[in-house]
This record gives C-alpha cells, structure tokens and sequence, in this order.
C-alpha cells in the first residue's frame, strides 16, 4: 500500500509519518548512568527534563512552568546535589498522539512511523507505543474499515513504540516517508541518532519540520509514566504527530515521535524513540 500525505481535512489519510497524543504535563529525562544515582521521587518530577551536556559532562535540567512549590524546592535540592544546572521552560511537557499520514483506534489519532516487515516476513509498521496501548485495531482512515492489529507495544517503560502488521498480508508497504505533493523520501536503513545531527520529521497536524539532536538516551517522565532511552531534539511538533517519522535527509530511519514541549509557531523540544531500538525488540525489519 503506498502512502499519500494529506491533511487530516481530507477524506483519506494513509499512514506514513508522525503522531502525537495531547496530555497536560511532562517529563524528566535522564540519561540512563545517571538514573540511578539520585532517588526515583526526587528525578521522577513532572514537568522536568535532565540529559548530561556531553561538552562540560554537566546535568542540565530545564523546569516547564508546572513545576512550583514543594516540586520547584525539590527539584532545586536534588539539581545541588547532582551539581546540575538548572533551566526555564515557558511551556509544558507532553506526550504528541495523531500525527502525519494518519492511523485511527478507539477514537484515538496518531502516525505511521515506518513500514517494516515482521520476522515471519509479514508486512507491518511501527508507531508510538503510547499509540499502541491506546487500540488494538486502526484504520487508515477516520472510521474507516480497521486495516492493522497491535502485535507489541511498549509504554511505559523501558521504550515507547508498537509494532502493527496489516490485516491483508499481501498489503505492498513501501519504506518511504510521503512529504506531499508527490515528493518522497526512500527510507534505506536505520542508524543511530547523532548529537548535533540535522533531522526531519514528517506529521499530519504541521508536516514537514527540520532540527538538530540535543541529547541521546533521556528518560522521560510523562504523567503517564517513565520512559527511558529517548532521542532529545529541537524539531517541533504538535498534537496530531505522535508515533510518526524521524529520518536524514539521505534516507536513515532515526527516530517516533514521543512527546515534547511548544509547538510549530513558536519552537520547542521533541523527544522521540530510537528506530533500532524498536527494531531490535520487535525482531522487525526495515
């Protein structure tokens, strides 16, 4: 099946980029060896993000405007011990669920991130795992007949991705990402993301954004759970844009859409889940 951008106002939106559920507040990130080294109930704060700047090896931790009272004393005591630098958001952290080409379940909206095929060698996609225990069945379009199952999904917990195959086995899924207006991007491999890295990512609600990676390896902290393991970038992304793509320009899988902070208008952060991480546990292929 090959997928074809359109806005979600149109009467068919096929699935292939990214999704994004709303939710109220956010998330601690911290990379995984330094988890441990602080009590769950001082790092495990809503509205928070730590990651390591890999330049100075200092903790940075930037506060979105929920975090008050006993939470902002908290945080401040557990930064001081940690000798972590502490930052302002005037936003809030929040997961993103609907997204580019976009897939409907149980009256939730998200993306297609990439097509793959499972190790039985059936054809199948990944999207946000925060997607995935959302249904067990969607659609490629807004009541339509369901057209994929769940197979896996993770999240909270150690990842946020699911794997769905489709119902029809001979459903032919090209490893594209469809930017619109005819124009696609042939998805070759998968890879790690790089700090620094120039990215893409592709969803229904606001289409086709660029940034840079900030940070590897956050756990987040969403009100729903933690979630470790995530790529920190500055690409924007709204609600509608969960589970879709984040890939190179030259055609690296990189990343799903997770959740973040701001929007396309104004800037923000956008966490998102490693492709080969979620290949890796699936058993699935590009």
């Amino acid at each position: 099946m090959r997928a074809v951008h359109r806005k979600v106002t149109k009467k068919k939106a096929l699935v292939a980029a990214a999704g994004v559920a709303v939710v109220t507040a956010a998330a601690i990130a911290i990379p995984q060896a330094n988890a441990s080294s602080a009590p769950r109930t001082s790092t495990a704060i809503p509205g928070t993000v730590w990651v390591t700047d890999p330049d100075t090896g200092q903790m940075v931790v930037t506060a979105d405007r929920t975090v008050k009272g006993d939470r902002w004393d908290t945080l401040m005591t557990t930064a001081k011990t940690m000798n972590a630098r502490v930052e302002r958001s005037a936003e809030e952290f929040h997961l993103f669920a609907a997204g580019g080409d976009a897939i409907f379940g149980g009256g939730a909206r998200c993306s297609l991130g990439f097509n793959v095929t499972t190790d039985d060698g059936d054809p199948a996609f990944l999207t946000a795992g925060h997607c995935g225990v959302a249904a067990r069945r969607w659609s490629v379009s807004r009541n339509g007949r369901q057209t994929a199952t769940v197979q896996q999904a993770r999240f909270p917990g150690n990842g946020d991705f699911a794997l769905l195959t489709y119902d029809n086995t001979n459903t032919q899924a090209p490893s594209e990402i469809n930017l619109g207006g005819g124009r696609t991007v042939q998805i070759t491999r998968a890879a790690d993301a790089r700090r620094g890295q120039q990215v893409f990512r592709m969803g229904s609600t606001t289409g086709l954004h660029n940034g840079r990676v900030t940070g590897l390896n956050a756990t987040v902290n969403y009100p729903e759970g933690r979630v470790t393991g995530l790529i920190q970038t500055t690409v924007c992304a709204e609600g509608g844009d969960s589970g879709g793509p984040l890939f190179t320009q030259d055609g690296a899988a990189i990343g799903l859409t997770s959740g973040g902070s701001g929007n396309c208008r104004t800037g923000g952060v956008t966490f998102f889940q490693p492709v080969t991480t979620a290949l890796a546990r699936t058993g699935a292929q590009l």
